[in-house]
């Protein structure tokens, strides 16, 4: 069962931060997520949520501000004082990080509340010009934009997000169209995951801290999970192999 760093090493450093993306490229882990949104000017910056607030010092949507503006607000001290300083960064610093590792990137376009007009063909650009290609996976709650994906780039990877109780998961995904499933973590025992996951497709369950999580995930049989822990999990799950 492969293991992706959720927003970066976030149980140890800001999530969505430098610091946690370098700390998540240092380890021998499968894979990275994190998520993206477009500026006032049109820059892709890497942030979870659509404002500000929660994850720095400064208060407004993300869609609202240019890069500059962004970049003027500290977000590291809301986590400890030993990251103040860190900024906002942009998808081309984060994918920079990983352009010489072998990690799989999980990049989640965050346009589910606001749709950010052309943000999936900047996001498809950015990761073709940059050779990334097949080690990229294009998630979103948004599975109009999974499905503009497809349109662009069918030979990308793309999952679509689900945070609730799925019928027919294979028929859905199949008309979107999505290559994997991200599901929350308390359904992804529910018997229609298993057929899925039976099935051969990807199943990756987000977020995952506790290890009796993880050891019930690995007896279903789903691909990956999604840690706050990279480290802790990698370390739990290798001494149980």
């Amino acid at each position: 069962m492969d293991i992706y760093a959720h927003r970066g090493s976030s149980g140890t450093h800001p999530e969505n931060s430098l610091a946690a993306f370098h700390e998540a490229a240092r380890l021998p882990i499968y894979g990275v997520e994190f998520d993206v949104h477009l500026t006032k000017d049109g820059e892709l910056v890497v942030i979870h949520d659509e404002t500000i607030a929660r994850t720095s010092d400064g208060k407004g949507f993300v869609k609202d501000m240019t890069l500059a503006e962004l970049r003027s607000f500290d977000f590291g001290s809301w986590f400890s004082d030993e990251f103040r300083g860190e900024l906002i960064p942009t998808l081309y610093e984060v994918l920079e990080i990983f352009s010489e590792t072998s990690h799989h990137l999980n990049i989640e376009l965050k346009s589910d509340i606001f749709p950010y007009e052309g943000m999936v063909g900047e996001v498809v650009a950015m990761v073709q010009k940059m050779k990334l290609d097949a080690r990229v996976v294009i998630s979103s709650f948004d599975h109009e934009a999974v499905r503009a994906v497809k349109k662009i780039a069918p030979h990308i990877e793309t999952a679509a997000l689900f945070m609730e109780v799925l019928v027919d998961p294979l028929d859905y995904m199949r008309t979107i169209p999505a290559d994997a499933l991200h599901i929350s973590l308390p359904y992804a025992a529910r018997p229609s995951m298993r057929k899925v996951v039976e099935t051969g497709v990807a199943v990756r369950v987000f977020t995952v801290n506790e290890v009796k999580y993880a050891e019930a995930l690995r007896k279903i049989g789903v691909t990956a999970l999604f840690t706050d822990y990279p480290k802790k999990m990698m370390i739990h799950l290798n001494r149980k192999s």
